[in-house]
């Protein structure tokens, strides 16, 4: 079975035939998916897909890592011995460009043989339980290829000559070096008379102590040499060191030339194979460990029904935010969001800390899950990937020297307009922020006509109650050249208090900060009963 190349993330012969979205790491940390992945291997962004085939190969494979959880302790057991490869071949790499001997080769080899069969080892014991459960193309494809790789004749012959070749390594505890001294006891030659199963005694006192063995043989030490004791330097230790693994490079000559046929021939390409998966594994792995977390965490997760790119389609019923719900213990709000031929763009408006972020961020999210084949927090999602999502959140950039805070806000803007087309979702949290109401609306009214024509889906979380009352206006100037319609959408206040829910309809602007002031005991009647007698004296 040819798995050459082979993806636990693409279907056979897809990966890289699709352009990648644009989703900048920037994106990314602004949604706080970095903290939610954490991957060491590879970047989140690589792992982002457009294709609706793509996302359901993926779903394929999730839904079998939750259906066998052996897959992902499997999985979560190879991603260490697949770094101690890697890692063991950087150590290799380094000791040839230091000009290491071919004892030292043989030696690394015999090492990633060892870790290359132990790591298919723990694949074929924790997948062949699994074969005859799991549904998904990728991972029948692997426990096919594991059982071919560990059942056949090729591999059990692969282990015995390991075993025999580490036992080999492993018998030896010490050399017996000879030196020939001329008549000024100056050493003339030396050499390897003997390779041994038993390591020497010092000859120290101490060391006969612990053995209880007081005599002399000739197996004990009587004089150690000089480059080994302590206090001599690298370079002394350096020259006998080299020159005992030119001499035991001599004796091995014959295995290392063996050794390294039967390295090239088979096990480089199977080791390959498995280090090509390492940064898919760890995906697969962490992603399965989010999916557990956000079970456990009690929220309703879902496999989105994916449509094509060109139907933008994106609707979700009972909406959460997973990066919230896995922060805090308490009650998590969920929010129906439905972009439709009335809304392609909405205008968040509402008190602050009303949860207009936590919807925003949560929009992104659960767009981004789906574009990496993850479920997404809701009961049900509707969703066409997008060719690119951008984020333009409130940052602590230090980018205002030149042009200050207005000028660094409408300078990222002016970037997402120079990516974004109709196909992506642009996410837009207090943006403007850092100017008057006044001139904050007037220039946000711009940006969501001008998204509007472009025809993308966008959400506009803001504190600008104007913006929300231009709606009309801007619906006016998009439908006359083409735009989609834009609407509203309002954090809601229940008694005065955050209800955390958001409604699609128009802001009062007045009636929830009515509410809050009743609560500070801040209305106006309010304020005139506690003055009342104060303005009598």
């Amino acid at each position: 079975m040819d798995l050459s190349d082979f993806s636990l993330l693409y279907p056979s012969g897809y990966k890289g035939h699709d352009p990648a979205p644009d989703i900048s790491a920037d994106t990314i940390e602004q949604l706080e998916l970095d903290l939610l992945f954490q991957l060491n291997n590879a970047p989140l962004e690589e792992f982002f897909t457009t294709s609706p085939e793509v996302i359901r190969y993926r779903q394929d494979i999730f839904e079998d890592m939750e259906a066998c959880p052996e897959l992902a302790e499997t999985l979560s057991k190879v991603v260490p011995v697949l770094l101690d490869i890697e890692e063991l071949r950087r150590l290799a790499s380094n000791a040839v460009s230091a000009g290491g001997t071919d004892t030292e080769s043989y030696l690394f080899s015999l090492s990633e043989i060892e870790l290359y069969t132990s790591c298919l080892s723990i694949m074929h014991k924790g997948l062949s339980g699994c074969r005859d459960r799991v549904k998904s193309d990728a991972f029948r494809a692997l426990c096919d290829r594991i059982t071919e790789l560990t059942e056949s004749d090729y591999y059990r012959d692969l282990n015995e000559k390991l075993n025999a070749l580490t036992q080999r390594v492993r018998d030896i505890k010490s050399v017996t070096i000879g030196v020939n001294l001329d008549s000024q006891l100056r050493p003339v030659y030396a050499g390897v008379l003997s390779i041994n199963s038993r390591p020497f005694k010092s000859g120290e006192v101490i060391d006969k102590i612990l053995r209880l063995n007081f005599k002399n043989d000739e197996n004990t030490c009587i004089a150690p040499l000089s480059p080994f004791i302590k206090g001599q330097s690298e370079n002394q230790q350096y020259a006998t060191t080299h020159a005992f693994y030119a001499a035991i490079n001599d004796v091995f000559r014959s295995s290392v030339r063996s050794w390294r046929h039967l390295v090239s021939e088979y096990v480089l390409e199977n080791t390959d194979f498995l280090l090509s998966l390492l940064p898919e594994v760890e995906f697969v792995v962490k992603s399965s460990r989010i999916i557990s977390a956000l079970r456990r965490r009690g929220i309703t997760l879902c496999r989105p029904d994916v449509r094509p790119v060109e139907e933008q389609a994106l609707s979700f019923k009972a909406l959460a935010n997973p990066v919230v719900a896995l922060r805090i213990e308490d009650e998590i709000v969920t929010n129906d969001l439905d972009f439709d031929e009335n809304a392609g763009i909405y205008v968040l408006t509402g008190p602050n800390r009303g949860g207009k972020s936590v919807i925003t961020c949560a929009l992104g999210q659960a767009v981004a899950l789906c574009m990496l084949g993850l479920p997404v927090p809701a009961e049900s999602a509707v969703i066409s990937p997008c060719d690119g999502i951008f984020a333009h959140f409130p940052t602590g950039s230090d980018d205002t020297i030149d042009k200050g805070r207005l000028g660094e806000e409408c300078a990222r803007l002016e970037e997402i307009f120079n990516h974004a087309t109709r196909h992506s979702l642009v996410l837009l949290d207090e943006s403007l922020s850092s100017t008057g109401s006044f001139e904050a609306s007037y220039i946000a009214a711009e940006v969501l006509t001008g998204f509007a024509v472009l025809g993308c889906h966008a959400l506009f979380s803001t504190h600008l109650h104007e913006l929300a009352a231009k709606v009309d206006d801007i619906n006016a100037d998009s439908a006359a050249r083409g735009g989609v319609h834009v609407d509203n959408l309002v954090a809601g206040i229940d008694d005065g208090r955050r209800s955390f829910k958001i409604l699609r309809q128009r802001p009062d602007g007045k009636s929830y900060a009515h509410d809050i002031a009743e609560k500070y005991n801040l209305s106006f009647d309010q304020i005139m009963a506690k003055l009342g007698d104060r303005l009598k004296k």
